[in-house]
């Protein structure tokens, strides 16, 4: 069975958990590829909900080897308190592996991106202050600290040394903070190292073994294609590439090996942080969608920016994604509405778009251009297919499907494991 991947399409927050557990017992192994414990996973199972930061979703499914890929950026500090949270709540985390080439987030690492929000002041990016940036800079210019290195003292040493030659200066006298001591910092990265060695593998050739013997892999995006740093709303993105691309190198399986990519998209917007949102709502529509949709940070609590569905930018996300089917979540939170506006092109200055911008000014200025489609006052939490849905919320799902150029899969009326409408099987 070829692989999967599962990406975001507007800013994050789409409900990528949800979207996981429709796959089900099926799927052998979930991997995230990208990211770190900046975002996360809300995942309700019967009674309980669960919040998930660092660990892919597919912990929470019986059987299924989760995989933090080589693509991400781990704090490890993070990493134990969410797997003892969850053993303490009786979720066997055993089955866990880590690549040994994951990144690490050291102590100075999360220290250097708050002082530098906070000097950045009305210029801030809206970053969660947990060292991601920081850390995937360290990548690129190659004085990053990874997980294998925990295992070589000696050179695990020499690596923060190298690190701190530098960051110290910057610390110390642009920022007015104390120097790190590198033997505190290789003291607390070595704590970590005995409990963590067993589940560190070589993950790219452990997924490419799994997919020869005719397993199912997912490869689970963090954030969302609006966030990648390539294609996103740049500067105001993540660190990383959480598009279908990103997949690739962020877990070392081939790009030949992907058969199927689904795209998660809410019945509306929202975003985190700062940066442009043209359909962004400060009334008490905004009001409204924020507190049905419960819209606030898995990761941070902070109250998410709500707008209307944006037709355009699920359109970029079929496009940059190549992405074979969308699963729409939270159509249940517009249930009430009476009618329900959608952006479909933009305006800029003066000049219809029916696309994204390409220019970073030009998306700063956009304006949206609505349609109004019907609402519903029925409650559509029981729907388990289509025809159980009313007329106009039918009608607002085919909609938005011929306008994003990719089928609607799945339709989300709840945040209940079982509260999907399956229109398609995801894994035929």
């Amino acid at each position: 069975m070829p692989a999967i991947v599962l990406v975001g399409a507007q800013w994050g927050d789409e409900g990528k958990g949800k979207a996981t557990d429709l796959l089900g017992s099926r799927v052998d192994a979930v991997v995230k590829f990208n990211g770190g414990n900046n975002a996360g996973h809300t995942i309700v199972v019967g009674a309980e909900k669960y919040a998930l930061h660092l660990l892919p979703s597919g912990i929470l499914t019986p059987g299924c080897i989760p995989v933090i890929g080589n693509g991400v950026v781990v704090d490890l500090g993070v990493l134990f308190e969410e797997i003892d949270a969850l053993e303490a709540r009786g979720v066997d985390t055993s089955k866990l592996v880590v690549s040994g080439s994951a990144h690490v987030i050291t102590p100075y690492n999360r220290t250097l991106d708050k002082v530098t929000e906070r000097f950045l002041g009305s210029s801030k990016i809206g970053t969660t202050g947990r060292g991601i940036g920081p850390t995937y800079a360290d990548k690129m210019s190659r004085t990053g600290i990874r997980v294998q290195d925990l295992f070589d003292e000696d050179l695990l040493r020499a690596k923060v040394s190298g690190a701190l030659n530098l960051k110290n200066q910057v610390l110390v006298k642009i920022y007015n903070r104390r120097a790190f001591v590198v033997d505190e910092v290789v003291g607390e990265l070595l704590g970590y190292a005995q409990r963590l060695r067993p589940m560190v593998a070589d993950t790219a050739l452990l997924l490419d073994q799994m997919l020869s013997d005719g397993r199912t892999v997912v490869l689970e995006a963090g954030q969302a294609t609006l966030l990648d740093v390539d294609h996103g709303t740049y500067p105001f993105v993540t660190s990383s590439n959480a598009t279908a691309g990103g997949a690739c190198t962020g877990s070392g399986i081939a790009p030949t090996r992907i058969s199927r990519v689904i795209a998660v998209v809410k019945a509306y917007t929202t975003r985190v942080g700062e940066g442009p949102f043209p359909t962004e709502l400060f009334d008490e529509a905004g009001e409204r969608l924020r507190d049905v949709g419960a819209e606030f940070g898995t990761t941070t609590g902070r109250p998410r920016r709500c707008g209307w569905f944006d037709a355009p930018i699920a359109r970029y996300a079929t496009r940059i994604n190549g992405v074979t089917d969308f699963v729409l979540t939270k159509l249940d939170v517009l249930t009430g509405l009476e009618q329900v506006p959608v952006c479909v092109a933009y305006e800029v200055d003066g000049v219809r778009c029916d696309e994204l911008p390409m220019t970073q000014t030009e998306f700063a200025r956009a304006k949206p251009i609505y349609e109004m489609f019907p609402g519903w006052e029925e409650d559509i939490s029981k729907a388990r297919a289509l025809e159980d849905l009313p007329r106009t919320a039918r009608d607002y799902v085919s909609t938005l499907e011929a306008m994003i150029n990719a089928p609607i899969s799945a339709v989300g009326v709840g945040p209940g494991r079982d509260e999907t409408i399956a229109i398609s099987d995801l894994l035929d």
